[in-house]
């Protein structure tokens, strides 16, 4: 008999065969207990199972890497905006970085750029590459499975690293295994860090309506505390191995990178290797947390002393002695890590196993900074299901131990006992430090990642799911998962989300917490930004609009602050850019949170203009919210900070060029190629001098201007009609920022003229002094390079369509009449009646001034907010009327009768990249024509193959062609740029500072001795004749005739702008991540000192954002897949 003839016997005495049991009952659905009575399946569980799969295999082999040994961070975010990874081979490392796409100005994550391992080479029995950690600023540090370590710089673009430390000489040893890894702080003067939040709701007693009140601002600060690099801007690498060794890696004064280490355990046996390590500073003192094979926690504190400084010095090391820096370690305490509590399910033997560690270092208690909570370590243990088990059996389980380090002051004995000493004198015994369990926290997932953010209140759990958790550091409770208005301190409180929730590996948080990058189960990297949850063009017009602008300046400002890159705050905000009045909103209410001051009025030499930070982070966020795509018209404020902008650009450069530190021991000013990139920037200053003049000329010629100046009741309305017309001319003029840094751009041209009048005088001199030493033999010839390069820039001053000088005295009538203005008309509004007007004193002594009485400040403070009013694009206030008036029927007239109108009519403005005739637009994108900002000559990206890239390139950075081609629209050499090999960086090379005083028509003659370059030393452009283009090395130029030759090119130009030399042999070009400026790049072919000193200093755009390199045949698009670095750039 067949099992499917069995029957089954009842309990009435009859029986039912199996086959026909489908039609008696659905077993199925129910099911039969002991008793005999049907029970109900119950399904849930079922549905359980289904809907959580079992984990994959890729995640256990992740879980198993944890569990071996601590630094196993595949992925990790850098404080200035790359995103490194490593590959999934293990031999090589990625990076990529947030981009801008030039096409809608939306924002993505760039394709990999590959660090090839012909520059880190892999040791035949060394391990792969398992951890990568960055620094404070822009160093990372590449480890491998054996503890090997190459330290990488990323000083000059996002994506082109090279190296400062090479593993080469460290043991291929399993027992130097790197468990933990920590770079110490980056020392800075400023003695607390502060972060702004939480913003409370105050609704005033008398609202009349519910929405009615304001948020006010909290800041709450920590005490910056050591150890740290004594000097500025160094770092130097902690790291802990698995045999104990504590490794100190550091940047010497002699710009050597050194190190030393101690033994924090004595090995004996397996038991007291260490698994993993976290590190944290605290009191000027390291605290370490070792976990060992035996499962115990130790707890070491070490001390590192740096030479001959004190403790409790808090200045800066001298920064020419040599550092000998030692360590000093003591164990505090000690306990077994694996302790069960009634929170701890014990499932396996996994669940012994540890696979993370974090050091939650002491935070205050309040504001006075005077309670702090003690530091914490925190460990995870993570359990998953047997292969082949029922899920709704086991579920993957995390548990959170803590441990608090407390340290304890001994009891005092009683007096008494001292009648007992025997004669020692009695000491105060050291603070006792003990570990303190806390509650474990147990969580139905897999924990992959740690983050402390919020200045370690807040600790951010990732897990396997693609799911984030936020929970309180003292608490433990679970944050930001209500939505509240009343109190916002994330944007996740007004109901921004991270949208996509996919399985991952591993999660490297942004610098501003406010996205995140993932490693997915198949290794590809993903981005994840918060998104709000409703539109964003309704929500602005409900009743949470001032929450979520709330939100965004707090996570503005706390960057800002920081000095994090902030791009995806950007990415976050720019769905809201739809409300026309956002970005200005926004930056507003920024600006006067961080109680910002634009106000330049009285600025003389605008020093302090040049070198304000914030200024130029404003204006690139009013910058990149107004873009809209590459070849599409600018707002209005979207214009104006773009000039403004691109006119500090310029003042940096020249006073770069002009202002060099002793020890390069040259001018740039010596070196054509220098000397050829300034020309093109004295060419677009004079062009944008002649455009604001000739858009004011247009203004005075418009009746309806002129009507609204000389009607007090419609000079509100000056704002709408500049807007209407697209004419930001009136407000370069009437921002003090603008206005300061046009007249200082005004006094560079000025000196750039003069130098370039007094070289060619002296070459032209001494050219007759060698012709005639020649005659007799002793003669020496001087180069013609640099000639020519002085030549050009002359012909560029006297093309000039105004005078600079009368330009800039206008400029300085028009601010004094400014000043006066304002200190008569708030003097007034301060004291509510009629005053007399009293003289403004001069700009010198109202800098040395200090204000005095309510009055002062009060005016101080009305012109801050006039001139942020009118920097974001607003009506000047009613006191300029009169002053613009003055101007525009006095002052313009008398400059008018000294230019020709018609020819600033029909000269052509295209360089300034400001157009916004549709027509003239599409033209451009035709031609795929962009602007240098370096070199200010236009470029054409080519959208062909690298075969074909190279045709018709017009310009280079590096010199220009024959004067007939720079007399041409546009026009440029067909030389290729030169950039400086980075093996003659220093590594993390700070600024220069700027200080220029120059008068108008005043400079000195240029060092023309010693560093001049050679006719064949930079390579001049070929002559006219297409015959006798040449390359690289080519000495035509030279000896052309002056109106066909250049200087400092990479190749010769025909008449017809057609390449034909050499090219440049890097397919590659650098592209603002932000604004999506362009500037050419070529790596390793220039051994100038001057030039490579002026282009180092262009690492970052005019916009403040990075540079990233970008294929030339994909600078629409992607950033092109898999691009590989070589190692002649990497180092």
């Amino acid at each position: 008999m067949s099992g499917h003839d069995i029957p089954i016997q009842l309990l009435d005495g009859g029986s039912m065969d199996v086959q026909h049991m489908d039609t008696a009952m659905n077993l199925d659905d129910v099911d039969v207990d002991l008793f005999g009575d049907s029970v109900m399946v119950d399904t849930a569980l079922d549905g359980l199972s289904a809907s959580r799969p079992m984990p994959s295999k890729h995640l256990r082999q992740r879980l198993d890497d944890l569990r071996t040994h601590g630094c196993h961070q595949a992925i990790a975010w850098s404080r200035q905006g790359t995103i490194a990874s490593i590959t999934k081979d293990g031999r090589s490392v990625e990076f990529r970085f947030l981009r801008c796409r030039p096409e809608d100005a939306g924002w993505e994550l760039s394709e990999p750029y590959v660090y090839s391992t012909a520059v880190i080479p892999m040791h035949t029995t060394a391990g792969p590459i398992v951890h990568l950690a960055w620094s404070n600023t822009h160093e990372l540090a590449v480890v491998d499975a054996v503890g090997r370590i190459t330290i990488l710089n990323l000083t000059i673009m996002l994506n082109r690293p090279f190296i400062t430390r090479k593993w080469d000489g460290d043991p291929v040893d399993d027992l130097h295994a790197v468990v933990g890894c920590y770079w110490l702080p980056v020392f800075h003067p400023r003695q607390f860090n502060s972060l702004y939040g939480p913003a409370v709701w105050v609704q005033p007693e008398d609202a009349k309506a519910l929405g009615d009140g304001l948020y006010k601002y909290e800041i709450s600060y920590t005490k910056t505390t050591g150890p740290h690099h004594p000097n500025p801007n160094r770092n130097a690498l902690v790291s802990i191995t698995t045999n104990g060794l504590l490794r100190l890696v550091f940047l010497n004064n002699n710009g050597r990178l050194e190190e030393t280490a101690i033994e924090l355990e004595s090995i004996t046996s397996s038991d007291d290797l260490i698994t993993h390590a976290a590190l944290c500073n605290d009191r000027n003192t390291l605290l370490i947390a070792l976990a060992t094979a035996s499962r115990q926690l130790r707890i070491v504190r070490a001390m590192i002393s740096w030479g001959n400084d004190k403790p409790s010095e808090k200045q800066a090391h001298p920064p020419n002695a040599t550092l000998t820096p030692s360590m000093l370690e003591h164990h505090v305490a000690v306990a077994p890590w694996l302790q069960h509590d009634s929170n701890d399910p014990v499932l396996d033997e996994s669940m012994s196993q540890l696979s993370l560690i974090e050091f939650l270092p002491s935070i205050p208690k309040d504001k006075n900074l005077q309670a702090h909570y003690n530091p914490v370590v925190l460990t995870v243990r993570s359990h998953l299901p047997v292969e082949g088990a029922s899920m709704y059996e086991q579920e993957p389980t995390s548990v959170i131990d803590r441990w608090e380090v407390v340290s304890e002051q001994p009891q005092t004995l009683h007096p008494a006992f001292a009648q007992l000493n025997t004669g020692n004198s009695t000491t105060n015994p050291n603070p006792m430090t003990r570990l303190r369990k806390l509650d474990s926290v147990v969580i139905p997932k897999i924990v992959v990642s740690v983050q402390v953010m919020y200045l370690g209140k807040v600790v951010c759990f990732a897990f396997s799911d693609g799911t984030i958790q936020y929970r309180d550091r003292v608490t433990m409770m679970e944050m930001f998962n209500e939505h509240s208005v009343h109190r916002v301190l994330s944007p996740h409180d007004v109901g921004f989300q991270y949208a996509n929730d996919t399985p991952c590996l591993q999660v490297a948080f942004s610098p501003t917490n406010c996205s995140y990058v993932q490693i997915s189960e198949d290794w590809d990297i993903k981005w994840n930004s918060m998104r709000y949850t409703t539109d964003p063009s309704t929500a602005l017009q409900g009743a949470q609009q001032s929450a979520v602008m709330a939100a965004l300046i707090l996570a503005l400002s706390s960057a800002i602050t920081a000095s994090n890159n902030f791009d995806d705050i950007l990415a976050m905000a720019r769905p809201f850019n739809e409300n026309s009045h956002f970005a200005a909103t926004w930056v507003r209410d920024t600006v006067n949170l961080l109680k910002m001051n634009f106000d330049f009025s009285d600025e003389a030499h605008h020093d302090s203009l040049i070198r304000n930070p914030f200024l130029q982070m404003c204006l690139s966020i009013l910058n990149h919210m107004s873009f809209r795509g590459e070849f599409q018209p600018r707002s209005y404020e979207g214009k104006l900070s773009f000039l403004i902008l691109q006119v500090r650009n310029f003042i940096v450069l020249v006073s770069l060029s002009l202002n060099t530190p002793k020890s390069l021991g040259i001018s740039p000013l010596d070196e054509s190629e220098v000397v050829e990139v300034l020309v093109g920037c004295v060419t677009w200053a004079h062009t944008l001098m002649g455009w604001m003049v000739d858009c004011l000329f247009d203004l005075a010629d418009d009746p309806a201007f002129m009507s609204i100046l000389n009607e007090q009741k419609r000079f509100p309305d000056l704002a709408s009609f500049l807007k209407a017309r697209g004419d930001v001319s009136l407000h370069l003029l009437c921002c003090s920022s603008a206005r300061g840094l046009i007249t200082a751009a005004c006094r560079r041209l000025a000196h750039l003229e003069g130098m370039s009048f007094r070289a060619v005088r002296y070459w032209e001199a001494n050219r007759l002094k060698t012709e005639n030493n020649d005659c007799s033999g002793g003669g020496k010839a001087l180069p013609d390079s640099l000639y020519f390069a002085y030549q050009k820039m002359q012909h560029a001053a006297q093309a000039c369509l105004i005078k600079v000088q009368e330009f800039e005295r206008i400029l300085q009538g028009f601010a004094q009449d400014v000043r006066t203005a304002y200190q008569m008309s708030l003097s007034r509004r301060q004291s509510g009646s009629q005053q007399p007007p009293q003289q403004h004193p001069s700009p010198q002594q109202n800098k040395n001034q200090q204000p005095q009485n309510a009055e002062d400040q009060f005016i101080k403070k009305a012109q801050a907010h006039c001139e942020l009013d009118m920097l974001l694009g607003a009506n000047p206030p009613p006191c300029f009327r009169e002053v613009l008036l003055k101007f525009f029927t006095q002052t313009l007239p008398v400059f008018k009768s000294h230019v020709d109108p018609a020819k600033l009519y029909f000269a052509n403005y295209e360089i300034l990249d400001i157009e916004e005739n549709p027509r003239i637009l599409a033209a451009r994108k035709a031609r795929r024509k962009y602007i240098d900002v370096f070199t200010r000559r236009e470029i054409t990206f080519p959208t062909t193959s690298s075969g074909d890239a190279t045709r018709g390139a017009s310009s280079g950075a590096g010199g220009g062609g024959g004067e007939e081609d720079v007399k041409r629209e546009g026009a440029g050499a067909a030389g290729e740029g030169q950039t400086p090999n980075p093996n003659t960086l220093a590594p993390g090379g700070g600024g220069i500072s700027i200080k220029v005083e120059l008068g108008a028509g005043s400079g000195s003659t240029p060092n023309l001795k010693g560093g001049i370059s050679t006719p064949a030393g930079g390579g001049g452009s070929g002559g006219g004749n297409p015959n006798k283009a040449t390359g690289n090395n080519a000495t035509g130029a030279a000896n052309a005739a002056p109106n066909g030759a250049g200087a400092g090119g990479g190749g010769g130009a025909n008449n017809n702008n057609t390449a034909t030399g050499t090219e440049n042999p890097s397919n590659q070009w650098r592209r603002c991540v932000r604004c999506t400026s362009v500037m050419e790049d070529s790596p390793g072919n220039h051994s100038k000192a001057g030039f490579t000193f002026v282009l180092a200093q262009q690492r970052k755009c005019s916009c403040g954002a990075w540079w990233a390199l970008v294929p030339k045949a994909t600078t629409t698009g992607s950033t092109g897949q898999g691009s590989t670095a070589t190692e002649e750039e990497g180092e």
